[in-house]
């Protein structure tokens, strides 16, 4: 004879693997980090597509106390191989110590990406470690294309 919790845990893994098959994209969140700050990147569209404009969301905390950084200074930069660079400075919220970032690749392939912030104009800019973001080719127009 089962015992009345071992009855439950059927529908308990069935009703995780409902939860866990949502539907819902999963986010890629990058987590980097500084001497004083922690970092969470999001991408959005991820993949990135060569041409596309990309806007990275960057919530950025005090790495003792976890606190947000509200009104820091920031930017975000990309290289290629062919020393091609695009950059944007960090704007400011609505959510407390989030910031975006727009970037648009120039090219598909390999792009290697950092970030630097400070808390304020008094304080000096800290890097972070470099991420590598494969970049896919352009998506191609051909609904104005002569002769389709």
């Amino acid at each position: 004879m089962r015992s009345p919790r071992a009855r439950h845990v059927p529908l308990l893994v069935l009703l995780l693997a409902l939860a866990a098959c949502s539907g819902k994209p999963r986010e890629h969140v990058m987590r980097l980090g500084t001497d004083d700050f922690t970092f969470r990147v999001t991408g959005d569209p991820i993949p990135p597509r060569a041409l596309d404009v990309i806007t990275y969301t960057i919530v950025v905390q005090d790495r003792e106390t976890k606190e947000p950084i509200a009104n820091g200074e920031g930017r975000l930069f990309a290289t290629n191989s062919d020393r091609v660079s695009v950059w944007d400075g960090f704007q400011y919220g609505p959510e407390p110590g989030t910031y975006r970032a727009r970037i648009k690749f120039l090219t598909a392939g390999e792009w290697a990406i950092g970030l630097q912030f400070r808390r304020d104009s008094t304080q000096a800019l800290q890097r972070t470690l470099d991420w590598r973001q494969t970049v896919l080719n352009e998506i191609i127009d051909t609904a104005g294309a002569p002769g389709t």
